[in-house]
This record gives C-alpha cells, structure tokens and sequence, in this order.
C-alpha cells in the first residue's frame, strides 16, 4: 500500500519492524527494536527431543506445563490453569463467558482488550478508575490490565476484589490481563483469588521470559470455568515445543529471580539516558518505561532515521514508549540517538 510517513498507519503494534523499514528506508541496519515491552535477554532454549516435532501433544505435556504455571503464578491448583497458544486468542474466548452486554475497560490500555471485546459482542465502556465503575452500573464485564500497560499503573487487591464481589451479584465476571506482573508486586496478583471468585487472570509467557515467538499463555480460573475456557480452545492447542519450553523455564526460579535483577538495572540504565535527553518519564515497568514530550512526534522520527524503533499511540501523540535494549551496541546507539535530540525537548 502507498505509505504518507505517518506512522499511526501502520505501526498499531509494537515490534513491526517490517512497517518500520518502510517508513524509516534509509536507517542503518539492524534496526533497534524498543517498541515491545518483551525481554530481551531470553530465556536459554532447552534442546528438545525430535519427537516433539513429528507427534500431537501428549496429555502428560500439558500437565507438567499447567503444573508449573499454577506454582510459578500462585494458582491455587493446576485445575486452575489453561494453556493457550498466546494470551491474544484468550481475549474474545474469555469475553465470551458473560452473555453479551455492557463491558467496562479500565483505559488507557491494550487496545486489542477492547477489540477483542466488541467482536464477543459486548458494548464496551471505557473508564479511567476503579471508582468509575459504578458509572457503568449494567457492566458484567470488567477489564483491568495490573500492572498497566502502557503507564504501567498498579490497581489494589482489595480494590479489584471489591469489584469481583459486585459483578457476582450481577452474574458477572472480572478479567485481569497480569501480562506485566512478572515484574510487579506479587502480592497485587489475583492468582491465588480465582478459586471463589468471578474471576480470569491472564499470564503472558512470552513477555518476561523474552520468548514471543513461542506463543504460550495462560489463563487462571476456577475450575468450572477453566474447563470451559479450554473447551472453547479445543484439543491440542498448544504445541508441544511450547509446552516444554514453557514448562521448563516456569519451574527455574532461580532465572526468574536473576532476570528481576537484571531487568530492574536496565531499566535504571534506561532511565537516564531518557532524563538526560529531557524527557519526562511518566511510568512503566522494568520492561519498558513511558515518557511523555511534546515533541514526541519529532523525536519518533529522529529515533526512526537512526534504525531505533519506539512505540506511538496514536491516541495520545505526546507519549512513546521505550523497551530496552539488547546489547552494548543498541545501548550505545539509543545514547548517541538521545543526546543528539537532547536540546529539542
């Protein structure tokens, strides 16, 4: 298709390098990728049998891999867990539990929450707090994003329970996306809460572990919901590479543990370069940080001409996000990018 340089018409996602190359066509190679908020230290892929490969997954996979999910989240039980291939496709099967109605996003957020809302057949209600909830009195479907993405906001325990035991009353249900809480407050997860609750948390694998192109995912619930989650999946809807990959890598909490370390020193790292260029941090996690400026649009550009790729929103053309980077040389090249536009802002 013809492309005007606007990037609002074709980077909608993060890490669509493809988008970039044709917006940016003279940048140097390789391209920086900062527009996801994946890992980019991976986690080391384990050498898999051959047969993984040539066979159906077998039940015993799932188990194992549903097993360590439910210890390394904090579920209550493995009947408690699905398996899916990605978070994405969980989002309109989940939306779909609750009869179609009215649905309350708490925003700004993951734009596909509310995509993939509307396609359950929900009308969807944009809120900005829990508190506005009452503002959508027929709502039977909640959404929150804990911690936030992209300002990486946290929402109280007892706030979201609050919420829980209200959308029961109306038969409802209350959807927390914890993509992020790998490297949140643990004890802000909801996991542990499915068991008596109205309630679907979504794990994302492949975000903290750095690991995207696996596609694996997970969603906590009670257990009658649970089952109807993976019946709407169906059979074998993992593969089996993803399942032993995932498996493995939830159950090392020792490179979970190192992984925080080092994540939380990068984004330090991340920190200054962006308050030495000027820009004001507005949030974040240690897998991202989001700054707000009112040159945003130029600096995505300038970044864009030096092969550094950044997340817009189009929504809101005063913030970018930033990921971080892989190595010394992308750490180098993101500070020699960043000084040169320091007198802009």
């Amino acid at each position: 298709m013809a492309f005007s340089g606007d990037p609002d018409e074709t980077l909608l996602h993060g890490g669509d390098l493809a988008a970039a190359r044709r917006l940016f066509a003279d940048a140097p190679e390789p391209f920086v990728d900062l527009s996801t908020g994946i890992n980019p230290h991976s986690y080391p892929l384990p050498r898999l049998p051959a047969d993984l490969f040539v066979r159906l997954p077998d039940d015993d996979l799932l188990a194992e891999a549903r097993a360590a999910a439910a210890k390394a989240y904090g579920a209550p039980s493995s009947a408690h867990v699905v398996a899916a291939p990605g978070t994405q496709i969980l989002l309109p099967l989940v939306a779909a539990l609750v009869r179609p109605g009215r649905a309350a996003i708490l925003t700004p957020t993951y734009s596909e929450h509310a995509r993939a809302t509307s396609f359950a057949g929900h009308q969807v209600a944009e809120i900005a707090d829990l508190g506005a909830f009452d503002t959508v009195p027929e709502a039977t479907l909640v959404i929150v994003t804990n911690p936030n993405n992209p300002d990486g906001r946290l929402f109280d325990k007892r706030d979201l329970m609050a919420v829980a035991r209200r959308l029961e009353e109306r038969r409802g249900l209350l959807v927390v996306d914890e993509a992020f809480m790998d490297v949140g407050p643990p004890a802000m997860s909801l996991a542990s809460e499915v068991s008596g609750s109205p309630i679907v948390v979504l794990r994302s694998f492949g975000k903290f572990f750095g690991l995207a192109g696996v596609r694996l995912g997970f969603a906590l619930a009670r257990p009658q919901l649970a089952r109807r989650i993976a019946a709407r999946l169906g059979p074998w809807a993992v593969s089996g590479p993803a399942l032993a990959v995932g498996g493995e890598a939830l159950a090392d909490f020792a490179w979970m543990d190192d992984a925080r370390r080092r994540l939380a020193a990068s984004a330090a790292r991340l920190d200054a370069i962006l308050a030495g260029a000027g820009v004001s941090i507005v949030g974040g996690t240690t897998l991202f940080r989001l700054v707000r400026t009112r040159t945003a649009p130029k600096l995505f550009q300038h970044l864009g001409r030096a092969g550094i790729l950044v997340r817009v929103f189009p929504e809101h053309p005063s913030w970018l996000r930033f990921g971080l980077p892989a190595d010394e040389a992308e750490w180098n090249r993101l500070k020699i990018a960043m000084a040169d536009c320091a007198d802009t802002q």
